[in-house]
């Protein structure tokens, strides 16, 4: 045996020999990690959905590619189709296509929603089923609203706006003329600009936000894919941490701004440019009380009457200015009422005060003081502001009836002013059938005259309308009169 192994030995060169150990181990390394999965090392345990699929969809600026132009593309997301929309809602969505005539427009709705999902993120598309699974199991309607968005956006870039933001100028108007659009991924706008209350405990993390309901982007922007994977992250810390299947999470009207809403879109893009930026930390007081748009790491900031114009705070102007673009109209916001804000039992809501400083400095004494009232007295404050929400909300009712009777006082009015033109019409049309005669007119020029004048009477009752004015109505006969006796004469 010693001398077959010897003979062996002899037949490979020496330098094969020394290198033989080192191949075995680089292969037994290779088979290791081609079997870690299966073996299960390493591995760690996802807490709901495991992030599987294409590592080129990673939020990840090094492999993005930049298109030249933004595509001409508006989105928008609702729970029926366009067909279906209510009349607040459609004139609302046409605008977009009025403003944008050349544009493709298209609205995802709560029926197809899903099977946009499937065949952008599946296997046909960019293969995250992590994704696809994610977004059918949860079911918290305004967290799917704003996942939605992130996720058309990712794949088709374009414009988004929300149901009830109406367009006011084109979308051409995002970037102004001294900017040139392939220097720019994205255009934003300012929702919030607050910084004085960013230590506030309910109002801090809302007090600098962009505006998130309107915004347009470059398709594959990684800054899209970060945000949804950071909300997937963060629903399955909800759901670990509420012990639940994240179809079952329950949230308050903070958690969704922080969460999904403008304050995660905000911290979203935040980190976006300081990642495309290296060596300078920008923070929200670079677009502070900005006077005109400001480009930063290629997204275009635009100042906050541009899409969050009329809100009463952040010195954002009113709705006429010449660099407001669109006008929210809140009327599909009604998903706090789901997701409460905190209200204190005495005082109500902080963001009642809208902003005002007075107001909520007010607030914070108001519910400090609370704090040190006796059970008793804690009661009546209670008592207090539950009679003070009973009296507004008859007062409201008031009002609305008085608008309601203005409303039927006017259409009575109305229709008592187009009965009395009517009949002042009428009454003028009867006076020429049974008295009015040019002088000379011909018997059959008369009679003909008759015939005229009863079909304008016969015209104004079935259309509504005054056909002529008296006035008019005088002169053409008139008129039709003497053209009548030429052509007696003529045929003469």
């Amino acid at each position: 045996m010693g001398a077959l192994h010897a003979r062996l030995r002899n037949r490979i060169p020496t330098q094969m020999r020394r290198t033989l150990p080192l191949y075995l181990i680089c292969v037994t390394l290779f088979i290791f990690v081609l079997y870690a999965d299966v073996l299960g090392f390493g591995k760690a345990k996802p807490i709901v959905i495991k992030h599987i699929g294409s590592s080129g969809t990673r939020a990840s600026t090094s492999r993005y590619h930049r298109p030249a132009e933004f595509p001409h593309k508006i989105w928008q997301t609702w729970k029926i189709d366009p067909y279906n929309f209510a009349q607040r809602d459609f004139e609302t969505a046409r605008t977009w296509t009025i403003k944008n005539p050349s544009w493709r427009y298209e609205v995802l709705t709560d029926n197809n929603d899903m099977l946009y999902v499937e065949e952008q993120y599946g296997p046909n598309g960019l293969n995250r089923p992590d994704i696809v699974d994610f977004y059918r199991i949860l079911n918290t309607t305004i967290i799917k609203a704003d996942l939605l968005r992130y996720m058309i956006m990712y794949v088709e870039g374009g414009v988004y706006a929300d149901i009830d933001v109406e367009a006011l100028k084109p979308a051409t108007r995002f970037i102004p003329a001294r900017y040139r659009a392939e220097d720019i991924d994205m255009v934003i706008g300012v929702e919030i600009d607050q910084p004085e209350f960013r230590d506030h405990p309910i109002l801090g993390q809302k007090s600098m936000s962009f505006c998130q309901w309107t915004f347009m982007c470059k398709p594959r922007l990684p800054v899209m894919m970060r945000l949804i994977e950071g909300i997937m992250a963060w629903i399955n810390d909800v759901a670990a941490a509420q012990n639940v299947p994240i179809s079952d999470i329950e949230l308050d009207f903070d958690e969704v701004i922080n969460g999904t809403g403008p304050s995660a879109f905000t911290a979203a893009v935040l980190a976006e440019m300081n990642s495309l930026a290296p060596g300078e930390k920008i923070t929200w007081d670079r677009f502070h009380a900005m006077d005109e748009s400001k480009l930063v790491s290629r997204v275009l900031v635009l100042t906050v009457e541009a899409f969050a114009a009329g809100q009463g705070h952040s010195d954002s102007g009113n709705h006429d200015a010449r660099g407001a673009l669109v006008k929210h109209h809140y009327h599909a916001s009604n998903w706090p009422s789901k997701h409460p804000r905190f209200s204190h039992p005495a005082y109500g809501e902080v963001e009642r005060c809208n902003w005002n400083a007075e107001c909520v400095r007010k607030w914070d004494e108001n519910v400090e003081t609370y704090k040190s009232l006796s059970a008793e007295e804690q009661q009546k404050k209670i008592a207090e502001r539950k009679a003070e929400i009973d009296r507004q909300i008859e007062d409201a009712r008031r009002m609305q009836e008085k608008a309601k009777q203005l409303e039927q006082l006017g259409l009575s009015l109305r229709k008592a002013e187009e009965e009395r033109a009517k009949q002042e019409h009428n009454a003028i049309i009867d006076t020429l059938l049974r008295n009015y005669s040019p002088k000379g007119t011909n018997p059959q020029c008369k009679a003909q005259q008759q015939k005229h004048a009863l079909r304008f009477k016969t015209l104004a009752e079935s259309e509504g309308v005054l056909l002529l004015s008296p006035k008019a109505l005088l002169e053409y006969n008139e008129d039709w009169s003497l053209k009548c006796k030429e052509s007696l004469r003529a045929a003469k």
